[in-house]
């Protein structure tokens, strides 16, 4: 049986479009408006959310999830608040993908076999873990596909060819391919690079490829959409996010980045069909 992810993604490269997955920290600008942000997400264009875990040491995320997550956690939010937040989500959207993307050590303490209990009941459909290679697919990935959580896993321009193969031939949901040598949010984004890059991995990936880590613009998104079958938005949506205080702000504020987003993927995928 396929999952939301699978299902979504199939239906993009149906319509021949490129998925746009937007990311988002729980609890951040407030925990009680995590599910108002997720719903103006989706309103705005989200085909996939990623539901940032706060976490007090995010060593992959640059200074704007970073804060996302500072902010997150003095309100009070922690891993259980945020899988709160996903089934109340779940009550009015069962059709969305979401995966819950974060580290270790929140989970570690909860402990994997609860954890993915209870994201399964939640209504996760994948987790994306920094700190959890694929040499960790024996312990961690059969515990989460047991409770039907697909594993993300992420490649980097730095990746060796042996780990490509590896996690080529595991890979589940999607691939995300790191398109900067850093951290998120950092960087200027050689997008013609990236491009090449994402063309070679194709030859070897079972599974569709989403690139992020340094997409701020519609013209950077449009510029992947060919050679990616899904965008990701991070660090531009949880700065505009963070200034929302109320549902009809998140709207605005989801809007403001993630519909350019939108018309600009399609309208790439559009103009190259034609």
């Amino acid at each position: 049986m396929s999952s939301r992810i699978d299902q979504r993604l199939a239906e993009m490269q149906a319509s021949n479009r490129c998925a746009l997955i937007a990311f988002m920290t729980g609890g951040d600008p407030a925990p009680e408006l995590t599910v108002p942000a997720m719903h103006a997400m989706v309103a705005a264009g989200a085909d996939i959310i990623e539901l940032g875990m706060p976490f007090s040491d995010p060593m992959a995320d640059g200074p704007v999830i970073q804060r996302s997550s500072e902010r997150a956690l003095a309100k009070g939010m922690n891993l259980k608040q945020t899988l709160a937040c996903l089934a109340e989500f779940r009550r009015t959207d069962n059709y969305t993908p979401v995966v819950l993307m974060g580290y270790l050590n929140p989970i570690e303490h909860m402990g994997m076999q609860s954890f993915a209990e209870q994201a399964q009941a939640a209504g996760a459909d994948g987790v994306l873990l920094v700190d959890c290679p694929v040499e960790e697919l024996d312990t961690s990935g059969e515990v989460l596909s047991k409770h039907g959580l697909q594993q993300i896993f992420l490649i980097a321009p730095t990746t060796s060819s042996a780990r490509l193969s590896e996690i080529c031939a595991h890979g589940q949901g999607f691939l995300y391919y790191v398109s900067l040598k850093g951290i998120t949010g950092a960087g200027s984004l050689a997008t013609d690079e990236v491009a090449a890059s994402l063309r070679s991995l194709r030859t070897q990936a079972k599974v569709p490829l989403a690139v992020g880590f340094g997409i701020k613009s519609a013209e950077q998104a449009a510029a992947l959409a060919n050679d990616a079958d899904a965008v990701v938005v991070g660090s531009a949506l949880v700065e505009r996010l963070a200034t929302a205080t109320n549902a009809a702000e998140l709207n605005a504020a989801a809007a403001e980045i993630l519909a350019p987003l939108r018309v600009a993927v399609d309208d790439t995928r559009r103009n190259f069909a034609a």
